[in-house]
């Protein structure tokens, strides 16, 4: 099956951005959705894509449309919208979300684009817009095989991991599971690093010792480089945006019967810091959070 040849991006931020480049950089033609955030559209404007003023007008130009936006609420809007994606669905329509999002919401989405003669598979990402201007995500999908066989050049453009989870909303569970894993990673890792500045330790010893060991991980070497260096570019993701995902992690677990007391506490920390005004800071402010939650009087 011929693979599609016109791509539709709805969504480009932090993550959008690097996706489009590595697609237009592959010689798809891209139509970009218009945002408020002028510069990465005029970026990929530049490089040849062309803007479109609605969704409804991106699916229509489109044989894949891509979706990469902040939650399943904001997702449905633009799907469901009076100018919306599904206004926009012709027959052979294929969208890929790479949203984080509820997989009940993901169904809804599917069926009702399916019910337009399009299909749906999900497609959400992991790793940081570092590795989206890379071209090298990580990707769990979710959907029909041979429909995501049909837009794997496409995924390939910005992606060097693609993962097949099952059907639709597979995808979606597994990012789910993955950000809680990842974000409880963190939330234990500021925890730990302000009970290292507290305590007068050498911040470069535990380091040296954390990296050697078992306790090692990803996110405790991005923390630890903001804790030490000041280097808040390693996990460029906001703190409201952590509380929404654990969020759904727990909503997943409640449809489930699952019991989440872990997780619970990992998104009320996030949630608190969000609600008291720093959600637009990345995670790793999560240790000057803490300290100041910790100041005495």
């Amino acid at each position: 099956m011929a693979k599609p040849e016109r791509i539709g991006l709805i969504g480009v931020g932090l993550m959008g951005h690097g996706i489009g480049k590595n697609i237009l950089a592959k010689g798809f033609a891209l139509n970009v959705l218009a945002h408020r955030n002028r510069g990465p559209v005029e970026d990929l404007v530049a490089k040849g894509a062309k803007e479109l003023k609605s969704p409804r007008e991106v699916t229509s130009a489109s044989d894949l449309v891509i979706t990469v936006v902040g939650n399943s609420n904001q997702l449905e809007d633009i799907v469901f919208g009076e100018d919306g994606i599904l206004a926009g669905v012709h027959k052979g329509t294929i969208m890929a979300d790479c949203t984080t999002a509820m997989p009940d919401s993901t169904l809804k989405i599917a069926k009702a684009i399916q019910g337009k003669g399009g299909r749906f598979v999900d497609t959400p990402m992991t790793r940081t817009p570092k590795e989206a201007e890379a071209g090298k995500l990580g990707l769990m999908t979710g959907g029909d095989p041979a429909t995501l066989a049909e837009i794997r050049p496409v995924l390939e453009c910005f992606a060097d991991l693609i993962v097949h989870c099952g059907e639709v909303g597979a995808g979606h569970k597994v990012k789910l599971v993955n950000n809680m894993l990842s974000l409880g990673y963190g939330m234990v890792t500021a925890e730990a690093l302000l009970a290292a500045k507290k305590g007068g330790i050498d911040l470069k010893a535990l380091r040296e010792i954390v990296s050697g060991g078992g306790a090692n991980s990803v996110m405790f070497q991005r923390l630890a480089a903001y804790a030490i260096e000041g280097d808040n570019t390693q996990l460029r993701f906001a703190i409201t945006n952590a509380a929404k995902d654990v969020r759904y992690f727990t909503h997943m677990c409640e449809s489930l019967q699952a019991a989440t007391p872990v997780a619970q506490a990992i998104h009320q920390s996030y949630a608190m810091a969000s609600n008291m005004g720093f959600g637009e800071q990345y995670v790793p402010s999560m240790v000057d959070l803490l300290g100041k939650w910790n100041e005495k009087k």
